[in-house]
């Protein structure tokens, strides 16, 4: 799921038009409607992000608050902060960027994903 994707969904799930939605966000809906189909990037502002919540009726530190900040990062082309401030998961990202591209990684890349792995797992 993206977060054009995400933002629609729920914007439906409460029954607000996307005009009624960019109303109340202070936001054109032109432009809107290209970032819930992926053309354009999402809001980075946290502000912003905050009042797309509220809006949303998505509670902060919710799991969904969580999702639409990942989904806003990531769809921007970014890393959620909190991973860009674990040095173990910084460590790892190269192997799981490799892998997840279908790049074998090295055995010690390998071996390295490993202990990282059974480190979180206890």
């Amino acid at each position: 799921m993206a977060f054009g994707e995400f933002i629609k969904d729920r914007r439906n799930e409460l029954g607000l038009s996307l005009r009624e939605f960019c109303k109340q966000l202070d936001e054109d809906a032109s432009n809107w409607s290209k970032v819930e189909r992926g053309i354009l990037s999402p809001p980075q502002d946290e502000g912003k992000l905050r009042r797309i919540a509220k809006l949303l009726n998505i509670g902060m530190n919710s799991e969904e608050w969580n999702m639409l900040t990942d989904y806003a990062k990531i769809d921007a082309g970014k890393i959620p902060d909190y991973l860009m401030s674990d040095q173990d998961v910084l460590k790892a990202l190269p192997v799981f960027f490799r892998t997840i591209g279908s790049v074998k990684p090295t055995p010690e890349e390998l071996a390295k994903l490993i202990e990282i792995i059974r480190k979180e797992g206890k």
